[in-house]
């Protein structure tokens, strides 16, 4: 019952935070891990302030 609410609420977490522009963290360091291994893992808040960045001042949001 725990793993089930733990689960529920971390794919609540990740929806809240997709609909407000901002992917999960965990999810962009494998990416990065996978298709950009020479590029250095960004701290979750450097990740954060570079998403805002891209959602609010049109610098794109995509890498690929």
């Amino acid at each position: 019952m725990k793993a089930t609410l733990q689960a529920l609420r971390k794919w609540a977490v990740q929806t809240a935070r997709l609909c407000c522009g901002v992917p999960d963290y965990d999810v962009y360091l494998q990416h990065l891990r996978e298709h950009h291994p020479e590029r250095k893992l960004p701290s979750y808040e450097e990740f954060f302030r570079e998403r805002q960045e891209a959602r609010y001042k049109g610098g794109g949001g995509r890498c690929c």
